[in-house]
C-alpha cells in the first residue's frame, strides 16, 4: 500500500490514469495498429496495470476477459508486438497502440484479425 510518502512504481501516471474512462471492469480498449503501414491488427482490452506495463516494458500486456488474467502477446507464439508509441483518444475511452508486429498478430494465424469482410448493404 502506498503510504503517500513513496512513489507507486507499477502506477499510471495520474493524468493519465485520470483520463481514462474505463467500463464496468475496470477496462479500455485497446486497438493495435502496425506503426508503419496503419494496417490495423487486433482489438485488445488493458486495466491500469495492463496499460502500465506496456508502457514500461515495451512489449503489449493485455488482460484477457475469458481468462481472468494478463497475457503478454508473442510470449507463447513468438508473435511479438514491440510498442512504438500509445495514444488515448479525445474521450478517454480507447487507446491506440502503435507496435512493431512480430509475425501474425492473430490467433488463427493471419496477420490481422480484420480478415473476414461484411459486405455493406447501402440502401
Amino acid at each position: 500500500m502506498n503510504n503517500g510518502r513513496v512513489p507507486d512504481e507499477t502506477a499510471l501516471p495520474p493524468d493519465v490514469a485520470a483520463r481514462l474512462k474505463r467500463d464496468a471492469d475496470g477496462l479500455v480498449a485497446a486497438v493495435i495498429q502496425q506503426h508503419d503501414t496503419g494496417e490495423v491488427l487486433m482489438l485488445g482490452w488493458m486495466n491500469d496495470e495492463a496499460l502500465h506495463r506496456t508502457l514500461t516494458e515495451g512489449r503489449v500486456t493485455f488482460w484477457s476477459r475469458s481468462r481472468g488474467e494478463y497475457w503478454r502477446k508473442g510470449d507463447t507464439s513468438g508473435h511479438v508486438q514491440h510498442v512504438r508509441s500509445v495514444a488515448i483518444d479525445c474521450d478517454g475511452d480507447a487507446l491506440l497502440v502503435r507496435v512493431d508486429q512480430v509475425g501474425a498478430a492473430c490467433h488463427t494465424g493471419e496477420r490481422t484479425c480484420f480478415f473476414t469482410d461484411i459486405p455493406a448493404v447501402v440502401a
